[in-house]
Order: structure tokens, then C-alpha cells, then sequence
């Protein structure tokens, strides 16, 4: 940030610097129009009409400056997307073009009156040319530079495969498991999060809505969490134009501002991945994530648990693995509150999550009666 206040302090320095250069140019050119030569050297309405003039041409400079310096932010961001094989070509391209050009038009350049506009024309069309014929002859230039390869194919990968920053929404951030995530070295890059997303966390957090509040509050905390990690930057950020992050709902502001930043987006919320998927923006889901990392159990396979309550279904048992999976034990209604040694029998998918199915193993059955032997000859001898 400290950076791109500097170059914004030095780009309106020298665009208002030239708005002051033209504007004592037109003041030069426009001044005997309205004051004769040779006029009283007390007089100073020549040098206080220059001085306006030269204000004037500042001024337009200083607000053409405010104006279009986010525009050239915006267009480099966007020309750090293109690959260095591109932007080599196009360079070759360019000076091929400005040479031949330039050599072409030489023996016009004394033909008055037509001389200059002709050398602008070719000069123009020679570019256009020339960045057209270096693209077509990128392999050749790869022949050349052999380095430049690697950097366009790296250029080229799909934005999952490649190491994007990433920006948090509203959502995972008062979910909490982000700062678990990052806390073990599970993300890549800087994670952004735009200002409007704080807004609108610090407007949950002042609301009137006790459970509004605490979530919010949640979510500074977390954000005061991940700042502390240190392993990854997390930065707070308003550097956007309104084209890139139009004033529309959050959730459409986020994704358009994460398109035209190049940037990933991290959700737990159903609507911003639709959104996400549907602009065409990288959507990373921690509940995606969670479901991916639990462990995957096949029929046949022996597991452990802990019935917990009985099932909907007569002499079913339910049991629960660590990760929050339901496990559905069949003959299990008598062992509620007691650890069993089930076999998975099928795996169902359901859009609430997995779900497990089992039966108590014969050797599982024989142990619970054994541990039952002992309890019940000591009831008989009360």
C-alpha cells in the first residue's frame, strides 16, 4: 500500500506538471491575442492572465491525474495476467514495426504538408502489423528463448492450478474453521478481504440482534486471529474501482471484484459458489473441503463407535464418528451407551452428508457378552 501511494504521488506530480507546461504553452500562444507587445511594463494583467492560465492547466492535469491513475492500475493488474511470451512478442512486434515503418516512410518525410501525417500512418499501421506477425511467430521466438516456455505455460494453467490470492467472504469468516486452516499451513498466497466485507461484519457485530452480534463479533475475532498467525498476509484492502466492484448486493460485489482481480474466492456459503461458478471465478468450499477429508469407509471394513441413542428402525442403533458421520448399527438397540465393533455393510451419499451403515461383528457380540457375564453374576449374588 505504502508503494502505490508513492507512485500515485509521483504520477500526479508529473501529470499536473504537464498540465502547468501546456498551460503556459497556451498561454503563450493565446496572450497577444488580448494584450499588445510592448504594453506598460506596470501593467500585470499579462503576467496575472498567464498565472490563471497556468493554474488552470494544473488543475485539469491534477483532476485528470485522480481520474485515470486507478484506470492504469487496473490496466497493469490486468497485463500481469499475460503471459511473458506474449509480452516478449509484442515488444519485438512493436519495434519491428516502428523500424520498417519509420525506414519505408523516408522518402516522404520532405513532402510538405503530407510528410508528417504519412510517417504517423505507417508508423501506426507498421505496429499494428508487426505485433500481429510476432504472435504468429511465437514458436520461433520460443526456439530462441527457451525460457520464455516455462513462463507461458505457467501463465496458461487453469486458475486452480495456479497460486492465487484469496479473498474471504462474510460467511467463512464468522465460521471460525478458516483460522484452523491456514493455522496449519493448508493455504497458499495472501488473503484479502475487502473493505466492504469488514463494513458489513462490523455492521453484524453493532446489531440489535443478540445472536447477530455475537456471530459478528465472532468474525472480528477471527480476523484479529488469522493477523496473528503470521504464516500467511491478510490484508484489508479498498484498492478498486467501482467498475471492478460495482455497488450491488455483497455477495455479487465480491465476485465481481474477485474476477477482476484474478482472485479466488473462500465460502461456506451456497449462493456465493453459484455465483461464483456461474462468472467463472475459483471457488473454494470449506464444506466441500470437509467432506473431502473425512475417511472413506468401504463395505466389509471393521469400525469402532459408540452407540449413542436408538435408531428410526427397530433394533437399529445410532453412533456417531468423530467427524459428526452418522452411523446406523443394525442389532445394536440394545447396547445404547456402550463402545461396539461393527462392519460397515454400505455407504449412502445423502445431501445432508455421508451416512454409514453397519452390523455388530459376531466377534464384537461375543465380546459385549463376555463383558456382560461378569456384571450380571455379580447381581445374582446381591
Amino acid at each position: 500500500m505504502f508503494i502505490l501511494r508513492g507512485l500515485w504521488s509521483l504520477f500526479v506530480a508529473a501529470v499536473v506538471l504537464v498540465g502547468v507546461i501546456i498551460g503556459n504553452l497556451v498561454a503563450a500562444g493565446i496572450e497577444p491575442r488580448f494584450f499588445e507587445m510592448g504594453q506598460d511594463t506596470e501593467d500585470m494583467s499579462p503576467i496575472l492572465f498567464r498565472i490563471g492560465v497556468v493554474t488552470v492547466g494544473g488543475l485539469l492535469g491534477f483532476l485528470f491525474a485522480l481520474f485515470s491513475f486507478r484506470k492504469v492500475v487496473s490496466w497493469v493488474n490486468r497485463l500481469e495476467r499475460v503471459s511473458l511470451l506474449d509480452k516478449t512478442a509484442s515488444a519485438v512486434g512493436i519495434v519491428l514495426g516502428l523500424v520498417v515503418a519509420i525506414l519505408i516512410t523516408v522518402p516522404f518525410a520532405d513532402i510538405e504538408g503530407f510528410g508528417l501525417p504519412i510517417r504517423i500512418f505507417a508508423s501506426v499501421a507498421g505496429i499494428v502489423l508487426g505485433i500481429g506477425f510476432a504472435m504468429s511467430a511465437k514458436q520461433q521466438i520460443v526456439y530462441v528463448f527457451p525460457n520464455l516456455a516455462s513462463s507461458s505455460e505457467e501463465a496458461d494453467l487453469h486458475p486452480a492450478l495456479r497460486t492465487l490470492p484469496k479473498m474471504l467472504d462474510t460467511n467463512i469468516i464468522i465460521d471460525g474453521r478458516i483460522a484452523d486452516i491456514v493455522n496449519a499451513g493448508f493455504l497458499e498466497g495472501p488473503l484479502y478481504i475487502p473493505d466492504f466485507i469488514l463494513q458489513e461484519l462490523q455492521h453484524i457485530a453493532d446489531s440489535s440482534d443478540k445472536l447477530k452480534r455475537v456471530r459478528g463479533r465472532r468474525g472480528l475475532d477471527i480476523l484479529n486471529k488469522l493477523k496473528s498467525i503470521g504464516t500467511t498476509q491478510v490484508v484489508v484492502f479498498n484498492d478498486y474501482t467501482d467498475e471492478e466492484a460495482p455497488y450491488d448486493e455483497v455477495d455479487t460485489r465480491l465476485v465481481s471484484l474477485a474476477k477482476a482481480k484474478d482472485a479466488a474466492i473462500i465460502t461456506n456459503d451456497y449462493s456465493v459458489n453459484e455465483i461464483g461458478k456461474l462468472h467463472g471465478v475459483p471457488v473454494m468450499n470449506v464444506n466441500e473441503l470437509a467432506d473431502a477429508v473425512k475417511p472413506q469407509f468401504l463395505p466389509g471394513e471393521e469400525i469402532t463407535v459408540t452407540v449413542v441413542k436408538e435408531g428410526k428402525e427397530a433394533g437399529q442403533g445410532v453412533a456417531y464418528l468423530d467427524d459428526g458421520t452418522m452411523v446406523v448399527v443394525e442389532r445394536a438397540e440394545e447396547f445404547v451407551g456402550k463402545m461396539v465393533r461393527a462392519e460397515v455393510t454400505s455407504v449412502l451419499q445423502t445431501t445432508a452428508g455421508k451416512m454409514i451403515f453397519a452390523d455388530i461383528t459376531e466377534k464384537g457380540r461375543a465380546l459385549l457378552a463376555s463383558e456382560a457375564a461378569p456384571e450380571h453374576r455379580r447381581r445374582r449374588r446381591r
